[in-house]
């Protein structure tokens, strides 16, 4: 297994290289630059912003001096918040981000995992129907219509929720973007678990359970739902990583300080590092991600092995 390990993280280095480099030349073949204002500055004065952050070098210079400090772990200044570091933005910003994205993916797979299994055990009855409505229903509306929803009927109806912001951490800031990120997961998640458990449920092991006189408890938990699980383990690899990594839409709504909403920022100004910074971010908890689901899958399911 730790052979394995290493090998995925030696192969994760291309993978991060390439998206790093389509990433660089990208961002400068869009329109614009960073010092690019509707009024204009003064020439000079954005001649000597670009010596000063190496924007007037040749383009692979500027490639080059890039990695030379995403090396070290350097991420840059922000082109537009100069007196922040891209490094010191992300990490303000992941804390908020991991904090959403992370209760909002672990409640779904809670109760995800508990109605697909209700409309597994009760298919094609009346709960089961309820459960797969549902599941269409969460699946189907996007969360920018989730969101205003939510502000509308439970912040400006009832007043139980703040419209937005922060707050500091406060829970009742986090109910909204954490129950608006929930619901797509949770929909997608039940469904997934239902189609699992009911081929589970009818294969041969478990019928073999059920001969031995093993109980229902035994036969559901201990058995099916260990087999039944590898699809959901699948999805929630590539799920945490966006989630906690931040969500455009619910962090823009919600007016959260998430690194979602430091990527729209740093596109519509053209902060080239701070872009940069949140591109990398997101592709090292992908990689991480799908590894750790390569190892649960050895722990869940004792045919596979990397050896």
């Amino acid at each position: 297994m730790l052979r394995y390990v290493l090998r995925r993280l030696l192969t994760a280095i291309p993978t991060l290289f390439v998206i790093v480099t389509l990433a660089f030349f990208l961002m400068r073949v869009a329109p614009g630059g960073p010092f690019n204002q509707e009024k204009g500055l003064n020439p000079v004065i954005k001649a000597n912003l670009e010596r000063v952050f190496h924007l007037d070098e040749p383009l692979w210079k500027q490639f080059l001096f890039y990695l030379q400090n995403l090396l070290r772990g350097d991420f840059g200044p922000s082109y537009n918040l100069p007196d922040f570091t891209v490094g010191e933005m992300l990490y303000d910003g992941l804390k908020v981000s991991a904090q959403i994205g992370g209760y909002a993916l672990l409640l779904a797979l809670i109760f995800g995992t508990a109605l697909g299994v209700v409309a597994a055990l009760n298919q094609n009855r009346g709960s089961d129907y309820a459960v797969v409505a549902l599941a269409t229903a969460g699946s189907t509306i996007p969360t920018f219509v989730i969101a205003p929803l939510f502000q509308l009927f439970f912040a400006l109806t009832l007043h139980w929720f703040p419209v937005g912001g922060w707050g500091g951490g406060a829970f009742v800031n986090k109910v909204g973007p954490v129950l608006t990120l929930m619901l797509p997961q949770l929909a997608i998640v039940a469904r997934l678990m239902r189609g699992s458990m009911i081929e589970s449920l009818h294969a041969h092991h478990i019928r073999t359970a059920r001969a031995l006189g093993l109980s229902d408890f035994a036969v559901v938990v201990k058995h099916a739902m260990r087999g039944a699980m590898l699809p959901i383990v699948s999805y929630a690899g590539p799920a945490a990583a966006a989630l906690m990594t931040g969500s455009v839409i619910v962090e823009t709504i919600f007016q959260i300080p998430g690194i979602g909403r430091y990527f729209v920022d740093g596109a519509l100004n053209r902060d080239y590092t701070l872009v940069m910074g949140t591109v990398v971010l997101i592709a090292i908890f992908t990689v991480l991600f799908n590894l750790i689901v390569d190892i649960l899958y050895a722990v869940i399911d004792p045919r596979v092995r990397y050896d």
